[in-house]
């Protein structure tokens, strides 16, 4: 066999390829909205069948977010990504050749289970971008479900109104495609695993739970929120998710770490996102039906479907480009603030909007004001979720994170879909929406991010390192970031068989207990800096593309003064492991 010696891949392309594959997995999410009235039509049945091709997406999104998360952290998150990717196109494939109801919903279950890239986009960044790109490329991926649904609605509705509807999911199946094809050539695979095993029963449990409380949510409305079958349904829900709960901690690697959850910084993180996923889907309710309803009714703005899909575009298209402007937000004042911030600017905008919908213009206004606020709110939710949990947990915990935000979407759906039914006016039989219902469901969204404003005021301000270091990436700065004062730990150079310095090169920290303890990049010149929590041995596994790993057994015997500890990797990654 040749062994051939090349450079490690580079991140060039790396950030604009996963913000790709989240744009297009949060396509998903509004791809129908244009047909939505039409779907009892288009598929034979009742409208409150036909609502479950909506219900089978967020459910099945909402079920994928934790768990393709965990297998990214144990198997790999590139790999999970690209299944996720892959289980959307087929799914695509399923919808666009079948007019049958229970096809159809089977296909859109399998469409929004690729929820779960956003959080394995969000952990591969964080595994593989040097530490100066971090901020606002986290800050693009989170804000890609708002970019996607943005984007997607004018194209969907120019789609729908010139082409047969089947060719939203052809279309969408290409894209998919096209993201796989992207992620493969651009895209390395994080070197980063967490340990144990994947908990089946905790899934199964989870899963249960959710579909057991998002199900009455959705239905609740059809169904009657006081009648048996939505009670006995929360009631179930509350039961399932209290055992799944007390077996989560009693399982020795859960899919959920309950406890990590439980701290003060990833609780009031994931509390705070289920009233931003409120208050971003209160706005794609509201505005689009106030755009096409006939002026006839005298608030109606009169629109056509692809016009209202444009004057609603902002709103993605602001929180795209405020992804840098966060990034250097949070670099001076740290993410708590700029949640902070961006729920205060929420706020003004649906305050705003309560005053500003007799004209179209005025709807851009409110998208782009909203698009500023729910970006920079988006933007913030993984920064602080990653500077509280372990580099090799980012993964299962952006996805709990994630997940909260589909809770909140689910929830606002509900409600405000609930508010507009119950004060909508009867003419010939057809329900139209009133000015008085859209003015109360902006109310909601306004009392929900003031009660994420508390939540986000709960959250502990950031910590900054005791030390500087020379560290290309960011993945150990939650454990410094614990500790009150880090011991100078190892330093030193990753080169080749050759005594080339290999940039780029992944050197990990493991302690005794063999768990993670730090990591870093090589900088241009392959020397690399780490931290140690405490002194004693450790191992420094030093991993590059196109070479063999190297392990390397040092001790640390205490005080200021750093151990060097150079790694020489052999020229192919056939070569077995070398632990010296």
């Amino acid at each position: 066999m040749s062994m051939t010696t090349t450079q490690p891949r580079g991140t060039r392309g790396v950030v604009p390829v996963l913000a790709f594959s989240g744009i297009v997995v949060a396509v998903m999410q509004t791809l129908l909205v244009p047909v939505i009235k039409d779907l009892p039509a288009l598929l034979d049945t009742a409208p409150s069948n036909a609502t479950w091709v909506m219900t089978s997406t967020l459910l099945a999104g909402a079920v994928a977010t934790p768990i393709m998360g965990r297998l990214g952290d144990l198997f790999g998150k590139r790999k999970m990504l690209l299944s996720s990717l892959a289980v959307m196109v087929v799914g695509s494939l399923v919808c666009g050749f079948t007019d049958d109801l229970l096809i159809m919903i089977v296909g859109r279950a399998l469409q929004g289970f690729a929820m779960g890239a956003i959080p394995l986009g969000i952990g591969l960044m964080r595994d593989e971008l040097p530490r100066e790109k971090l901020g606002s490329a986290m800050a693009l991926m989170s804000s890609s479900i708002g970019v996607g649904g943005g984007l997607a609605l004018p194209l969907a509705a120019l789609t729908a109104q010139h082409a047969d509807w089947h060719a939203l999911f052809f279309g969408a199946a290409g894209l998919g495609v096209l993201s796989m094809l992207l992620t493969v050539a651009f895209v390395p695979e994080s070197p980063m695993r967490a340990a144990g095993t994947f908990d089946v029963l905790g899934a199964l449990g989870l899963s249960a739970g959710l579909v057991l409380f998002l199900l009455p949510i959705t239905k609740g409305s059809d169904w009657g929120w006081s009648s048996g079958t939505t009670l006995g349904l929360f009631t179930a829900a509350a039961v399932v998710l209290v055992l799944w709960g007390v077996m989560e901690l009693r399982v020795k690697a859960p899919l959920v770490d309950l406890r990590t959850t439980a701290r003060r910084a990833v609780l009031f993180t994931n509390l705070a996102s289920i009233m931003v996923g409120v208050a971003f889907y209160a706005v794609s309710l509201v505005l689009p039906q106030l755009l096409q309803l006939p002026s006839a009714t005298g608030y109606g703005l009169g629109q056509s479907m692809v016009v209202a899909g444009l004057c609603v575009m902002p709103l993605g298209l602001t929180m795209m480009f405020t992804a840098p402007v966060y990034a250097r937000l949070s670099a001076k004042y740290g993410p708590k603030t700029t949640l902070i911030l961006g729920m205060l600017i929420i706020a003004v905008g649906y305050g705003a909007g309560l005053g500003l919908m007799s004209a179209a213009w005025q709807t851009i206004i409110i998208a782009v004001v909203l698009g500023a606020g729910i970006g920079l709110a988006y933007s913030s939710l993984p920064a602080l979720i990653i500077g509280s949990v372990d580099a090799s947990e980012t993964g299962a915990a952006n996805g709990l994170n994630t997940l909260m935000r589909s809770i909140g979407t689910s929830v606002s759906s509900a409600v405000i879909g609930m508010v507009l039914a119950n004060t909508a006016d009867h003419v010939g039989g057809v329900a139209v929406p009133t000015m008085h219902g859209f003015r109360v469901s902006f109310l909601i969204a306004t009392a929900a991010v003031v009660i994420g404003l508390v939540f986000a005021l709960f959250l502990p301000s950031a910590r900054r390192p005791a030390t500087t270091q020379l560290r290309a990436s960011s993945e150990e700065d939650a454990n410094l970031e614990r500790a009150t004062r880090a011991l100078a730990g190892f330093h030193g150079q990753v080169h080749g068989a050759d005594g080339a310095p290999l940039a780029r090169a992944k050197v990990t920290l493991i302690d005794r207990r063999g768990k993670q303890a730090g990591a870093a990049l090589t900088d241009t010149e392959g020397r690399y800096a780490l931290d140690v929590p405490a002194d004693g041995s450790y191992v420094l596994a030093a991993t590059a593309s196109g070479h063999a790993p190297r392990a390397s057994a040092a001790a640390h015997p205490g005080g200021e003064r750093p151990v060097r500890v150079d790694l020489a990797l052999t020229g192919s990654s056939d070569d077995s492991d070398v632990l010296s």
